[in-house]
């Protein structure tokens, strides 16, 4: 088992198969011309699936594969095909753009859970978040998603001035279509032009909704981050991931795993450890690996406290988001 010094028990991990991605959003890379991990230096296919081998053998149960975003990678579908066959929860976070062509891959996987991130539901405001004219194959493959019994969670970085104004609209999407809307607060990364007054917290969007509807918690599992809600009568639910806050850090059981191979105890971490080499020189990977999740700070990778109305971006030591994986 993985256990840190907290006594918390990592069980979930989180691959990213590339820092590749079809979209250009702002808050999650810093540039349209971004220079991309050459393919050499990211995980090979087998790679992956020998490092997710060991950490299954070191207690993992649940993976999801991320980017980037990872349907871009050519070999994305024998990838899922090969860590569907451990004994794992599969599932993967996506733009959606690309979801048509991975029906079939989904079905003999036994995939029946995905995150789709999708911040407007205004297609003119989708194209200047993401720099790309795309909103309407999103949405149709949302569709198709549902069409095919998948369980459906959308993904909204909610930012004050951009798309606070839209927290209605995505629950009353909610009303007859079964879509599980969750709303993350703004997080600060490299390049992505965070500032502490672009927040809009768990508490003001619970008030922004509550204008309209009224909802009821539902109860959250051991590590749940999300904070679940739903308005009686919808088909769906709406729930808040409020890292910014109110952490959750106490009962984190997650992990990360570069499109490099570096493996990250924390999303904010700034310390890494190359497990990619270690593997390729057949070093002692399980030791390095239980030694990074024991050095795991007790919250927000000890870069910074919920007090995040004083942070500035620069005081936060970490990759892009994109290069992170999600």
């Amino acid at each position: 088992m993985l256990i840190d010094r907290y006594n918390r028990v990592h069980n979930y991990l989180r691959i990213s198969l590339t820092d590749n991605c079809n979209f250009r959003c702002f808050y999650c890379m810093p540039e349209e011309d971004y220079a991309f991990t050459p393919q050499a230096a990211l995980m090979q296919a087998d790679e992956i699936e020998r490092l997710a081998k060991i950490f299954v053998g070191l207690g993992v149960n649940k993976i999801r594969l991320t980017g980037g975003e990872p349907l871009v990678r050519k070999d994305a579908g024998a990838i899922i095909s090969a860590l569907s066959k451990l004994p794992v929860k599969l599932s993967l976070t996506t733009n959606g753009v690309r979801l048509h062509d991975f029906i079939d891959v989904f079905k003999e996987s036994g995939i029946n859970s995905i995150n789709i991130s999708l911040d407007t539901l205004q297609a003119e405001k989708f194209q200047m978040i993401t720099r790309r004219d795309s909103f309407h194959r999103v949405m149709d493959n949302i569709g198709l998603m549902l069409d095919i019994g998948m369980h459906v969670k959308i993904n909204v970085v909610v930012m004050a001035g951009l798309n606070d104004n839209e927290l209605l609209d995505f629950v009353a999407w909610t009303k007859e279509v079964p879509v599980h809307v969750r709303f993350i607060e703004f997080m600060p990364f490299a390049g992505n032009r965070w500032t502490g007054n672009k927040v809009f917290t768990w508490q003001q969007m619970l008030e922004r909704i509550s204008d309209r509807y009224s909802f009821l918690p539902l109860k959250a599992g051991v590590h749940e981050t999300a904070k679940a809600y739903i308005v009686p009568g919808h088909k769906g639910t709406f729930s808040v991931i409020s890292t910014m806050s109110a952490p959750f850090c106490s009962s984190c059981n997650r992990i990360r795993l570069t499109a490099d191979g570096k493996l990250k105890n924390c999303l904010f971490a700034q310390d890494e450890t190359d497990v990619l080499s270690a593997l390729r020189t057949g070093a002692d990977l399980e030791r390095l690996i239980k030694n990074n999740i024991a050095a795991k700070a007790m919250e927000l990778g000890g870069q910074f406290n919920k007090n995040f109305e004083t942070l500035k971006a620069d005081e936060v030591f970490n990759r892009s988001m994109i290069a992170i994986g999600g």
